[in-house]
């Protein structure tokens, strides 16, 4: 298996991570589709996801598969009045990472990340590992402590009056 970046970062700072390899299906890169192709619970399978704040420039949000992220709060919490998804035409430029390969480890800059608090039920999540058809299985607090990340609620989730 060829190392990304990502796990390149990870090995240099000895921090304990597992990898698993998938098949990609070009046609559905969606991260619902990756935790079911890996046979995977969707609230433990996180996405990368890019903002752009209107005072602190670019953020970092991971957040299960399942959930879309919530724009005014995470713009609230990361210290911005507004907050507007990153173009996808903008994402490979601007961390390194393609779509479906985008991890928080190992981007160019490292930018503000906030990883959503539901992450901390689990004793490991799975995250990109820095290339489509490779999940990372790694610590929550692990990957919050590499990347200075901060846990919040970040999240809205399909049908969770609750939590919208």
């Amino acid at each position: 298996m060829i190392k990304t970046n990502a796990m390149r970062m990870l090995d240099k700072a000895s921090i304990a991570y597992d990898v698993v390899e998938y098949p990609v299906d070009e046609s559905d890169l969606s991260g619902e589709h990756v935790a079911e192709t890996m046979g995977e619970n969707p609230y433990r399978v996180f996405k990368t996801l890019v903002a752009k704040g209107d005072k602190t420039g670019y953020c970092v949000f991971c957040i299960p598969v399942c959930a879309q992220l919530h724009l005014k709060r995470c713009a609230e919490i990361s210290g911005n009045k507004k907050i507007v998804m990153l173009p996808l035409k903008d994402l490979l430029q601007v961390t390194g990472y393609q779509r479906g390969g985008c991890s928080p480890i190992g981007m160019k800059k490292q930018f503000l990340t906030f990883i959503d608090r539901s992450a901390l039920q689990y004793d490991s999540i799975y995250l990109s590992a820095g290339r489509r058809g490779l999940q990372m299985v790694i610590a929550p607090q692990a990957v919050a402590d590499f990347t200075g990340a901060t846990f919040a609620v970040l999240t809205e989730f399909k049908g969770d009056e609750e939590n919208g």
